[in-house]
């Protein structure tokens, strides 16, 4: 049975006639989830240091690599390389088999190359309209599970815990797993087609910009489509704006206790909350956004939406208020209302460019939302 937006599961409203297509009818292949990150940073001991104090682990290191983990099995959650400048690579999916791969490299008319050092495997490497970067692996060797958080006993109503009282301890939280990427590009469409066509994802919301609903979307929460397999809302988020770039990272802990005390912990060590903690409404996630040594965005989260395959696609208008449904409004920081010389400068690129779709009226749109 097909669900929809007006059952309240997901979002104001569900998809009319006209809207843009939520799915490919035909995709290439449908990957299985994010494999990992990749990131450059120019001091990989300042990276680890912050990595232990977020939550997570190191699955390995050497003079120039860093890889990063969480407790649950399965690949390393994120890759650091030394670099020159702190940068975000790109996003690497997984997908199921060697055989996916060929299908993808066949469509995209390059090969199959295998991985050589730490994991194996084999990897198509390909670049979406944006210009990003963005790799598929397959036959990655998993890493075990390692001791978990597990979460609090709550008596909610229903006594559960008697004689006990609850002290979760001031530490770091501890990083379970990767759970989305959110990305800003300047060609929104034919972006999200690409992911939907090559990778088989789906969208779970699209937002607008206010007033521009027939202009069609400027945001999309994307899942993978694994059928019967609930899977996270959005494995991918990607926005309408002036620039390509990356906007934030997910990470998932145990629950709310994890996230706050965790973020207590960040806070004693001088690190900057961005925003938080809050509970959006697109993914429900129970929310805490942080700011690395190199102002990278990343979150902890718990308590995420998953969906199967039959949850058709929610739409709801693009604000500022409407990100949360509980907890402190949307910082300056977190929505990127602070200009910069950088912001401005791909502002004015992107408005006078003809091959992307940010124009003025999305531009006067951006602003409503930054203040709404």
């Amino acid at each position: 049975m097909v669900k929809t937006a007006h059952e309240d599961l997901h979002s104001e409203q569900g998809a009319v006639r006209g809207d843009r297509q939520a799915r490919a009818r035909n995709p290439v292949i449908k990957v299985e989830d994010l494999a990992w990150l990749e990131f450059e940073k120019p001091d990989l001991d300042a990276a680890e240091q912050f990595a232990h104090d977020f939550g997570f682990a190191t699955a390995y290191r050497n003079d120039v690599e860093l890889h990063l983990r969480g407790t649950l099995p399965g690949s390393q959650c994120v890759i650091i390389r030394k670099g020159r400048t702190s940068r975000f690579v790109g996003p690497v999916f997984r997908a199921s088999t060697r055989a996916d791969l060929e299908r993808l490299a066949r469509a995209n008319g390059i090969s199959v190359v295998d991985r050589r050092g730490l994991g194996g495997g084999a990897v198509v490497a390909l670049e979406d309209p944006s210009g990003m970067p963005v790799r598929i692996v397959a036959d990655v060797e998993q890493l075990p599970e390692l001791p978990g958080q597990a979460p609090l006993l709550l008596n909610f109503g229903q006594v559960r815990r008697v004689n006990a009282t609850q002290r979760p301890p001031r530490e770091p939280a501890r990083i379970e797993r990767l759970g989305h990427v959110v990305l800003e590009t300047p060609r929104f469409g034919r972006a999200l087609d690409w992911y939907l066509e090559n990778l088989g994802l789906i969208v779970s919301d699209f937002l607008h910009f206010p007033g521009q609903r027939d202009r069609g979307p400027t945001m999309a929460f994307i899942r993978c489509d694994r059928g019967a397999t609930p899977a996270d809302h959005h494995t991918l988020a990607m926005h309408l704006g002036p620039s390509r770039r990356y906007v934030h990272s997910a990470y998932q802990v145990a629950d709310l206790d994890a996230v706050a005390a965790g973020g207590e912990f960040l806070k004693e060590r001088g690190y900057k909350r961005s925003w938080g903690i809050g509970r959006h409404i697109q993914g429900s996630q129970i929310f805490d956004y942080w700011r690395d040594p190199d102002s990278v965005l990343v979150e902890h989260f718990a308590d995420g939406d998953m969906f199967d395959n039959t949850v058709e696609v929610g739409w709801a208008q693009m604000s500022a208020s409407g990100l949360a449904q509980w907890g402190p409004s949307a910082t300056r920081d977190f929505i990127g209302a602070k200009p910069s010389a950088h912001m401005i400068r791909d502002l004015v690129v992107a408005l006078g460019k003809q091959d992307n779709e940010f124009d003025i009226r999305r531009l006067i749109g951006l602003l409503k939302v930054a203040t709404s």
